[in-house]
């Protein structure tokens, strides 16, 4: 028995409610590998983008999803909340397969990243610079976008990032 692909065709549709969900996502689960074990864990972080529309979150050394990305980066974020109405299924979520990357407090990407994140997270100034937080970057590989019923698609990283061509 031949299985059907349960993927429509990328498009720009695709595309574009993909993006949406990155930039309008203030939080998401994250899922890691526990260290020694192979056992998931799943946790909610505040996210955010970079200037390019890439995840990005500020954690705590304290954490136990942070000493699980440092053992193992491979990692999926969950984005997209449930409407106040109707069935929580038929609402639009994007999970996004990635490697976390931490960015070193003393780059000139740290001080980008901290600009960038308080303009989009004022109220993480109360603990922007405690030494135990840091910024992660989430290289994407693939993400599964799930717009309803009926309605998926695998998308490439490269069609998460906004059009870069020119006019």
């Amino acid at each position: 028995m031949v299985e059907a692909d349960p993927f429509r065709p990328v498009d720009d549709t695709a595309r574009g409610l993909a993006r949406d969900l990155i930039g309008g996502a203030t939080y998401g689960s994250l899922a890691t590998l526990q260290p020694g074990k192979a056992a998931p864990s799943v946790s909610r972080i505040a996210l955010a983008t970079d200037e390019a529309g890439r995840p990005i979150t500020l954690i705590s050394t304290l954490a136990d999803h942070t000493r699980a990305l440092h053992a193992n980066p491979a990692c999926a974020l969950l984005i997209g909340e449930p409407g106040e109405t109707g069935d929580p299924l038929t609402h639009p979520r994007l999970t996004l397969h990635a490697e976390a990357r931490f960015v070193a407090r003393d780059s000139s990407e740290h001080g980008h990243l901290r600009a960038r994140y308080l303009a989009l997270r004022p109220k993480a100034k109360l603990y922007v610079d405690f030494t135990d937080f840091g910024f992660v970057r989430f290289e994407i590989s693939e993400a599964l976008l799930n717009g309803g019923f009926g309605k998926a698609w695998r998308l490439a990283s490269a069609d998460l990032m906004p059009d870069q061509r020119t006019t």
